[in-house]
């Protein structure tokens, strides 16, 4: 089977295309002929090395695959050969086959393609789990979502409404991505390239900040967006997109009894229960045309290198996925 790999970190010019022995699986998995790659961030942190958890090399990027079961270990039960799945993985998702335990498939509804499926996962579950889990949103509070076009910040803007949000602010680069978040349901719109973006969005909620704010850019944006919070305010990280650490002084969030905190969907995974029952929830939207998934495009597999410079030269919108 053909997949990509890296063997040194690096640009997108380190990934490689390379032939390679189906993957084995165990009486506990199954193996799944891979029809759609959904890509992310953190496959791009892998392949720089800046990950939040080591990467071993060689390395086999991507983390969410759908596609058919091809075949199933001897203790496997309810699960049969031919269905079609999604699914994440620690690794090893850019490739034509996979070895998955079969605890964590989730059957795709007969009417949702593989590309709709892969695009859900990694973003659905990290906007579901940012928002309720972690970022305890309730009924009537104000959100701030940052890079509100893209693959996370598109499902946010939904399910912050969904949830209950009584106002909704969203940022991205371009008119274009914020004439998207508003289609979307963003109640308010603002550019963060502009000087003074986090004035305004304080001003948006009348000087009083917003309670719940999606950041993964880092840097200069993440102090900006502090400066955005409420009493009481909780600001969810989930990445640092621009690769720039910031400084920050946590005695400032003292006066406000203010929140900053970490996200990392992995740990979700170790809980099997909590990631099946709200990847479920969210396919159940998706099937009943609830939730809107944005596809920036399809690329063969092969164009792997090129899908990554897209990615982190910001020039897409919604989801990217890679086709073996």
């Amino acid at each position: 089977m053909r997949g990509i790999q890296f063997k040194e970190f690096g640009g997108p010019e380190v990934l490689e295309i390379v032939e390679m022995e189906k993957p084995s699986f165990n009486d506990d998995e199954v193996l799944i002929k891979v029809k759609a790659i959904g890509v992310n961030y953190a496959d791009t942190a892998r392949r720089e090395g800046n990950y939040v958890v080591p990467t071993s090399l060689p390395f086999i990027p991507g983390a969410e695959i759908a596609g058919v079961v091809e075949e199933v270990g001897e203790h496997v039960q309810g699960v049969e050969k031919g269905m079609r799945v999604v699914t994440l993985i620690g690794s090893g998702g850019y490739a034509e086959y996979a070895a998955v335990n079969a605890n964590k498939l989730i059957p795709i509804p007969i009417n949702i393609s593989f590309e709709k499926a892969v695009a859900l996962p990694l973003q659905g579950l990290s906007a579901y789990h940012i928002l309720k889990t972690m970022g305890r949103l309730e009924e009537g509070e104000t959100v701030l979502v940052h890079a509100a076009a893209g693959g996370v910040g598109s499902i946010a803007v939904q399910l912050a409404k969904r949830f209950g949000a009584g106002k909704v602010i969203a940022t991205a680069s371009t008119e274009e991505k914020l004439s998207l978040a508003k289609k979307l349901g963003a109640d308010h719109l603002v550019n963060y390239t502009e000087d003074g973006w986090e004035k305004k969005v304080v001003e948006l909620t009348d000087g009083k900040g917003v309670d719940v704010a999606l950041e993964m850019v880092g840097g200069d944006i993440f102090n900006k967006t502090v400066r955005c919070l409420a009493p009481f305010g909780r600001l969810i990280i989930y990445g640092v997109a621009s690769g720039i650490q910031s400084e920050f002084y946590p005695r400032t969030l003292m006066k406000r009894n203010q929140s900053i905190i970490g996200f990392f969907l992995p740990k979700i995974m170790s809980k099997p229960r909590l990631y099946q029952e709200s990847l479920q929830e969210l396919l159940t939207y998706m099937n009943n045309e609830e939730l809107e998934l944005i596809i920036g495009g399809t690329y063969p597999l092969t164009d792997a290198a090129l899908v990554h410079r897209k990615l982190q030269g910001r020039e897409t919108k919604g989801k990217l996925i890679l086709l073996p």
